[in-house]
């Protein structure tokens, strides 16, 4: 799993809201709540229409996701999200996330996404397109 140190390691960023219904009878954000973040992350970049990564009947899926909890998440207040691509294969593609609050690694997640095919329910390769683009994003050795 790729140590990171900051939110500007990540090509793609955005934020969620701390919600008081995430929050569990310890106070702090139930951990189930944390994947809920990552999956903010995941959708604003495979499903943002202006990417153009899917290809008509096609859905992405989780194949594997790996979580590894840092440090608590407290309400009230908001999270930001990291995300980047760390591989790329024929149908695949791997995603390096990391989950931040108030400048502090909350999580850290690495998953294997697999673009379906919506009819046959069976991995279809990506486009050239999609390729295209997630090799622009890989996450950098720095990081």
């Amino acid at each position: 799993m790729t140590d990171v140190s900051t939110l500007d390691d990540f090509p793609f960023q955005t934020f969620d809201k701390i919600r008081y219904g995430d929050t569990d009878r310890q106070g702090h954000v139930n951990n189930a709540v944390f994947t809920t973040y990552l999956e903010t992350g995941r959708c604003e970049v495979l499903y943002n229409p202006d990417n153009g990564l899917l290809l008509d009947a096609t859905s992405f899926v989780i194949a594997r996701v790996d979580v590894h909890f840092v440090a608590e998440i407290n309400w009230p207040g908001r999270v930001e999200i990291g995300t980047g691509i760390s591989k790329v294969g024929n149908s695949s593609i791997g995603l390096h996330q990391a989950v931040f609050q108030d400048g502090t690694c909350v999580c850290r997640a690495d998953s294997v996404i697999v673009q379906m095919n919506d009819a046959t329910r069976k991995s279809q390769p990506l486009s050239d397109v999609a390729i295209r683009f997630f090799e622009t994003h890989y996450m950098t050795d720095s990081a």
